[in-house]
């Protein structure tokens, strides 16, 4: 079958692989419809391996080279024994989290997304969904209603980090929420903040384009530049009281973004960190102390959230489909998608391959 598999750092190809095997108990094959392009597999692609393991992975014994995308979907085409909760031809949209299902102390408590041994489909598994198919455990489909469409799919897993982000800030009507970082992760959570009752969004960039984008997919939002604007100041302005904004939300892995958060939000406010910063980060901690803010980590999801953002996505509460500016087929992943976002001028924000 065709796939593009990751080798090294800017060693992507389109290549023929072997087949997957027939799905063993407790697993689901499926032919892939959708995938999207992840910053994570754009940090590969530019400066990996990172998460894609160099030597053998402890629990999926994956290794490179490794066939990448985890935000994807697909139909079953296959199941092993035992599996009930999907059937030959139901579209589904991949969980792709792999772990220890127990005998694991977070896995025992059902923080599979926290287990030490933590896996990826698209990362580090057998498949992954830039690929024409893909082997996957049955706990990683989760079947869709018709009213979602396959594109939509592909963009649960993303959604899914916004959503959970949101869930860590305790989001809720009303209030006024700051975003940095005007990538497909930001954007996202700006939906879903909005979708979570916020009223005032706000969403810093240094990215000009991506601005304006944010313009169109969510009218009303107050844009930001830090090169222009002092972020804080700007959004104290604009605030209740001029105290500042309820939530912030870094989405970028950026320590000066992670600043702007603690200056824009108000006392006793919260700030959501879902951007991976790449070393260590400096915060003025007087001023965080002094603030007597929360500052929380939003790692992944929680894998039962699947259900609540297909829901989410499907009745269009939360409308994802809004962040995707180009559909692409695999032969032009590399230059026509890979190469397109890594682009500073930033005209793209998700991008689709379509294997269908």
């Amino acid at each position: 079958m065709k796939a593009l598999r990751f080798h090294a750092a800017k060693d992507l190809r389109v290549e023929e692989i072997d087949a997957i095997p027939a799905p063993g108990p407790g697993q689901v094959a499926i032919r892939n419809r959708f995938v999207g392009i992840c910053g994570t597999d754009l940090h590969e692609y530019a400066y990996g391996p990172i998460f894609v393991p160099s030597a053998p992975h402890p629990f999926t014994k994956a290794v490179l080279p490794q066939v990448l995308g985890h935000e994807f979907g697909g139909a079953v085409t296959a199941v092993g024994a035992g599996v009930s909760h999907v059937a030959v031809g139901d579209r589904v949209s991949v969980q792709p989290l792999i772990m220890p299902r127990s005998g694991d102390y977070f896995a025992d408590r059902g923080l599979f997304h926290l287990s030490e041994d933590l896996a990826l489909a698209g990362l580090s598994w057998i498949s992954g969904g830039m690929a024409e198919t893909a082997l996957l455990n049955d706990y990683n489909v989760v079947k869709i209603p018709d009213a979602m469409s396959d594109e939509e799919a592909a963009l649960v897993e993303p959604t899914a980090v916004a959503v959970y982000a949101c869930d860590r800030g305790k989001i809720t009507a009303g209030q006024s929420v700051l975003v940095t970082g005007a990538g497909p992760i930001g954007m996202l959570t700006l939906l879903t903040a909005k979708a979570f009752g916020a009223t005032t969004l706000f969403l810093s960039d240094l990215n000009d384009t991506r601005l304006e984008l944010a313009r169109q997919i969510l009218p009303g939002v107050i844009t930001l530049n830090p090169k222009r604007d002092d972020i804080g100041a700007a959004i104290r302005a604009q605030t209740e009281g001029g105290v500042g904004c309820d939530v912030a939300l870094e989405c970028v892995g950026n320590e000066k973004a992670l600043q702007s958060c603690l200056d824009a939000v108000r006392k006793q406010g919260v700030i959501v960190q879902v951007g991976l910063h790449p070393g260590n980060s400096g915060i003025n901690w007087h001023s965080a102390t002094f603030k007597d803010v929360d500052i929380r980590g939003s790692w992944a999801y929680p894998t039962h959230l699947w259900p609540r953002v297909i829901d989410l996505i499907a009745t269009g509460a939360i409308p994802a489909m809004k962040v995707v500016t180009k559909k692409i087929r695999l032969e032009d992943a590399v230059a026509e998608g890979f190469d397109a976002l890594l682009d500073p001028a930033g005209t793209q924000l998700k991008i689709l391959i379509d294997l269908t």
